[in-house]
């Protein structure tokens, strides 16, 4: 009855909760609603931006108008507020020195009694298990005092207590215990790049982490995924250590190597940062022309292609920055978020909430948008998420990133340490070490164990 409502339900292999009274909308059609009843009758006001299921789990996006006001306080925000949930048979073990955190909800704790509240990284959530698998409901917010254009978190609680009450089986199967999971292998090129080269994840740029802390090593690739621009790219931080093509202090933007910035200082919160403030990802430009050619002109330099690194669904709604892709296979339940392209050329392709894309798919081009035209330098920014038990976090995308680009040139890049020059490098076929996850360094220590994914 519900895949009528939410295509796609039964692919669900764990219990579908969601905002919808299934009985309410059974009484609605035997008296002779063609559609069933309204939002308000049968899903507490909240309306369906998104639902998309797979062998993972299932994710949701909800949204209370602003104009709902029943049973909720008075609110200074003026917008639309999106609520998502998510349910997975599969968490990421992360090392996560935040994680597990969080207090008891009075007013839940007949509904959900080992349930959390927290706010992390951006987001108020509330984690709980049901049927032995765990689910996180979040709402993006402030936590500050309220404004007009950025809910404040405290305004965001009633809006997700009354929610979670509204929480019934909407469909999906009964939770099952599935084999444990190892974590897949990354593949890289056995021969090396004449010129790519890499400094250390967590090498930032001195003095350009927040609190006076440095980056974060970080040697885990997350994912084998398609380059999310073409050939020549350069990972480089568009906020700090950028200096003229002369001053050997610091190399420009486009040039070799490249260089770690998740963990520079910004406002964001991020838990896999030492400060727990970081950038929550990666800053890519663009060469001045990639090798790809369109037409007997070459490119267009300021028409630089962004594309979709796997197969995926699109979460985004209108007017919206940002851009996500997610994952969901029966092996990963994974996100990936593309910053700065511009949101009306964005709305006017489509790329809104539900739409599938397939790996290589071009959704955009690199842009300079940031609250409005101009706002940033000509760059994509990049990241990953993971679904854990505190919902979704972001990890360093870093170490994935140079996966991507060497199976995207066809050749492995050199990692070169904080204080050397780029050594001359040969194209010599020299063989691969084991990977289990992780790009090993050059030398020195040997790699961060990958991060484990988890089925329940």
């Amino acid at each position: 009855m519900t895949s009528a409502i939410f295509t796609g339900i039964g692919r669900s292999p764990v219990p579908v909760l969601l905002p919808f009274d299934a009985t309410a909308y059974l009484a609605a059609r035997r008296h002779g609603a063609s559609a069933g009843a309204s939002p308000k009758d049968v899903q507490a006001d909240f309306h369906t931006d998104l639902f998309a299921a797979g062998p993972s789990g299932y994710d949701a996006v909800f949204s209370l108008p602003a104009e709902t006001t029943d049973g909720l306080p008075s609110r200074v925000f003026a917008k639309p507020v999106e609520i998502q949930i998510t349910g997975s048979a599969i968490t990421y073990d992360i090392a996560d020195p935040a994680g597990g955190k969080g207090d008891p909800v009075k007013a839940l704790a007949a509904y959900y009694p080992d349930l959390r509240r927290f706010i992390r990284e951006g987001y108020v959530r509330y984690a709980f298990t049901r049927f032995g698998v765990p689910y996180v409901v979040s709402i993006q917010c402030l936590d500050s005092a309220p404004r007009p254009r950025r809910l404040a978190c405290r305004e965001a609680y009633p809006i997700a207590e009354r929610f979670l009450k509204a929480l019934r089986v909407a469909g999906g199967l009964p939770a099952r215990l599935p084999p444990a999971m190892t974590p897949m292998a990354a593949e890289r090129p056995e021969t090396f790049s004449a010129d790519f080269t890499y400094r250390p994840s967590g090498d930032i740029v001195a003095n350009s982490g927040a609190r006076g802390q440095t980056g974060r090593a970080d040697r885990t690739a997350y994912a084998q995924i398609r380059f999310p621009l073409d050939a020549p790219a350069y990972v480089h931080s568009q906020s700090f250590g950028r200096r003229r093509a002369s001053d050997k202090l610091e190399q420009p933007w486009s040039q070799y190597p490249w260089r770690d910035n998740f963990c520079e200082a910004r406002d964001f919160n991020v838990g896999q940062c030492a400060s727990g403030l970081g950038h929550q990802g990666q800053d890519i430009r663009p060469g001045a022309c990639p090798a790809r050619r369109d037409g007997p002109d070459g490119c267009d330099p300021w028409q630089q292609r962004v594309l979709a690194v796997r197969d995926g669904v699109v979460i985004r709604s209108a007017k919206q920055q940002a851009v996500t892709v997610q994952v969901n296979s029966g092996t990963e339940h994974i996100r990936f978020r593309y910053m700065h392209m511009n949101p009306m050329a964005m709305d006017k392709d489509g790329l809104l909430n539900g739409r599938p894309l397939r790996e290589g798919e071009p959704i955009g081009v690199v842009s300079n948008y940031l609250d409005h035209p101009n706002g940033t330098t000509r760059h994509l920014h990049f990241d990953v998420q993971l679904f854990t038990r505190d919902g979704w976090i972001w990890v360093n995308p870093y170490t994935t990133l140079v996966a991507a680009y060497e199976r995207l040139i066809g050749g492995r890049g050199r990692e070169i340490g904080p204080e050397t020059t780029p050594p001359a490098l040969s194209s010599a076929v020299t063989p691969a070490p084991a990977m289990t996850g992780a790009l090993p360094p050059a030398a020195g220590p040997q790699a961060d164990a990958a991060a484990g994914r988890d089925r329940n």
